[in-house]
């Protein structure tokens, strides 16, 4: 599951305010556990979060939280679950500022894949300037669970950060995929 994810997905730019919000919630959703823990959970989430439609999880009530506690196949967080609701109504107040939440995302690394250098993946930071940033701008507009870390961690599992190795042949081909200059 892991090496499938790796090999397919990690790392390729996202530009769908969907696919965007998922990646969100389920990085926020991984604060503290294993990736495989979520990517295990991922298809519940998917079910659970109506696929991560943003307007639909805005207007969850509170009755819907209470639902989504009992719902085994989630991590059943309060702060996690109530997360995703919150950052749902704040990604509708960035859609209509930014026109959608990819524009306003991309803006962190100027519209361009970051593809880092490292030779092993031990070099690679837990963040980084621009994570620090759209962390600060994140909770300045209401968003929670999007600490820096977690926003590093969304940047690679979305695109903004080419962070496979150089011995890694996803390196080269996310490369190919994302365009762009090396940065570091």
């Amino acid at each position: 599951m892991l090496d499938d994810y790796h090999d397919t997905e990690w790392g390729v730019p996202v530009h769908d305010d969907q696919k965007l919000f998922e990646h969100i919630v389920l990085d926020g959703a991984q604060a503290g556990l294993s990736w495989l823990t979520i990517l295990k959970k991922r298809e519940a989430y998917r079910k659970a979060f109506d696929n991560f439609a943003i307007e639909r999880v805005a207007r969850y009530t509170p009755a819907r939280v209470e639902r989504l506690l009992q719902n085994p196949g989630i991590v059943r967080n309060r702060l996690k679950v109530e997360s995703a609701v919150k950052n749902a109504r704040a990604t509708l107040l960035l859609q209509e500022e930014f026109g959608s939440l990819d524009a306003y995302l991309w803006q962190f690394v100027d519209g361009r894949t970051i593809h880092n250098t490292w030779k092993s993946y031990r070099e690679i930071p837990p963040t980084s300037k621009e994570s620090d940033a759209m962390s600060k701008d994140l909770k300045k507009r209401g968003f929670t669970f999007v600490g820096s870390t977690i926003c590093y961690a969304f940047m690679q599992a979305a695109g903004l950060v080419n962070d496979h190795a150089l011995t890694c042949f996803r390196h080269k081909e996310v490369k190919k995929l994302a365009g762009g200059n090396t940065r570091r």
